[in-house]
């Protein structure tokens, strides 16, 4: 017996799921290139933009885009939770550094908030 098929926002939220793990896998991806030989680095690299360019057509033609922050100033309207804010007096100006998970938008609006680490800015 065939399940029933999924609704529209269960279709959304495991593109949404499946664009974050290939987001991981390719900052991963990026510090063992770190780690290659000049040669293999320009190969594998050629492979990681064509992967991460077909995921967001994929993403596009579904209404959906990644956001990255990183190095940006702080805000605290963003839609990023930032796991560190604690760590800092209040009115310290701080940058993201890095993001943990990216911000999704869709056309309606934002779809899933991001997660960053903080810095102070060094002004």
């Amino acid at each position: 017996m065939t399940p029933p098929p999924l609704p529209q926002e269960s279709f959304e939220l495991l593109l949404i799921d499946l664009a974050i793990e290939n987001w991981r896998l390719a900052r991963l991806f990026q510090k063992v290139l770190a780690k290659l030989d000049a040669g293999e680095t320009a190969r594998y690299s050629s492979q990681l933009r064509f992967s991460q360019r077909k995921i967001e057509e994929s993403l596009a033609a579904a209404g959906l885009k990644l956001v990255n922050l990183e190095g940006q100033p702080f805000d605290p309207g963003m839609a990023a939770d930032p796991v560190n804010l604690g760590d800092f007096e209040p009115d310290v100006p701080l940058l993201v550094e890095q993001m943990l998970e990216p911000i999704i938008m869709g056309t309606t609006g934002l779809k899933k908030a991001g997660t960053v680490i903080l810095r102070k800015a060094h002004l």
